[in-house]
């Protein structure tokens, strides 16, 4: 018979067993402490955010912090200055009377054929060109409010304001050719004659198929892609996007070799002589410049130049499209789509040139001729 074992169990015992461990106490804020703590957290997030997405202020060329004033200059409707230089023969005495607008990260003394052109062709031909800074650039106030028209009316009022006519010849390079398309849409009837040399295209104008943009899109280097798409879609991340140091911004702006061709890197000595000027380009600041350039050409636009109509429907002029096949900037096959749809375009196609098949001996006598004496 098994038999059991009794055990006693004291009161302070069974206490001791039945008490439960005490946890240790830990601080805990108040809900609504945290939430006001981490309320605060992202507004200083946003604050610092926003103060570096802001681009300096810029410096107004003649005001007392801004660079020095050292060319003539004409004062425009909204009291904006815009500065020129002449070239060529006197106005009064000229033929014919052109006005050359520059390109992406340029200035008036980046007019190529003035530049370039023969003096001989000047003479005999009578030419006068005037070149000038655009919005930002050079010593030509900034335009904040710039749009596709107010451009081309710049260049209207400059054209009036030194007397050069009823009609007068518009010539631009590069993004200056893409300005081009404005006059065009704008001001046909003050133009005798148009030539867009290598124009950049934005692959967001109405009416380019989708499968040619894509593909031209995408022959860019991916810091490219990146930094057209964030002045298309995010205007306002431009300045950043191409200032930070995380990662690259645009290859253009940085002046990155890839964007050139074997033409391109061959035709760079003979533009060595911006040296003397590079300063002034962009000394009133990077973003009423470069960046308006790109939140601008790059942005939406009201019109499309494919729906453009001919300016000279009793061949009475012509306009112009030059580009070089091997463009590493600006798309051959875009361009090529473009003339075909506005088939009262001359466009002339160079096989082996790249973007900056300007610059090539006498090529602006070539380009100049043909658009002078074109019947």
């Amino acid at each position: 018979m098994a038999t059991g074992v009794n055990r006693k169990i004291s009161a302070a015992s069974a206490r001791a067993h039945t008490r439960r461990a005490k946890k240790p106490n830990s601080p805990q804020l108040p809900s609504g402490i945290l939430g006001t703590a981490l309320a605060v957290l992202f507004i200083v997030f946003l604050a610092w955010a926003y103060k570096v997405i802001q681009p300096p202020p810029h410096k107004i060329c003649g005001t007392p912090d801004g660079p020095p004033i050292t060319a003539p200059r004409i004062k425009l409707r909204d009291g904006r200055h815009l500065t020129y230089k002449e070239y060529g023969v006197p106005k009064e005495a000229a033929m014919y009377k052109i006005i050359f607008v520059h390109g992406f990260d340029s200035c008036r003394h980046d007019a190529v054929p003035a530049e370039d052109l023969s003096p001989d062709i000047v003479e005999e031909m009578g030419i006068y060109i005037v070149s000038f800074d655009r919005p930002g650039y050079g010593e030509s106030d900034p335009d904040p409010n710039r749009t596709l028209k107010s451009i081309a009316l710049d260049i209207e009022e400059l054209a009036d304001q030194l007397v050069l006519g009823s009609k007068f010849y518009v010539v631009g390079f590069s993004m200056g050719g893409q300005v081009v398309w404005n006059c065009l849409k704008y001001i046909p009837h003050r133009l005798a004659g148009v030539v867009l040399v290598a124009p950049v295209i934005n692959y967001w104008w109405p009416g380019l198929p989708a499968n040619l943009t894509t593909e031209a899109y995408g022959h860019q280097n991916i810091q490219d892609q990146w930094a057209v798409r964030v002045a298309h879609y995010l205007p306002w991340l431009t300045y950043w996007w191409n200032t930070q140091q995380w990662f690259p911004g645009s290859g253009v702006v940085s002046g990155s070799p890839h964007i050139l061709s074997r033409e391109d890197k061959e035709l760079l000595p003979k533009m060595s002589h911006r040296k003397s000027y590079r300063a002034q380009i962009r000394q009133q600041g990077d973003y009423e410049s470069l960046h308006r350039d790109m939140i601008i050409g790059f942005g939406s636009w009201e019109y499309s130049p494919l729906d453009l109509e001919n300016p000279f429907p009793n061949n009475e002029a012509s306009v112009h499209i030059w580009q070089g096949d091997d463009d590493r900037m600006v798309s051959v096959t875009l361009q090529r789509y473009i003339a075909q749809k506005l088939p009262w375009i001359l466009y002339h196609e160079l096989p082996g040139s790249g973007h900056l098949f300007f610059y090539a001996d006498g090529m602006s006598d070539t380009i100049m001729k043909t658009l002078l004496l074109a019947k």
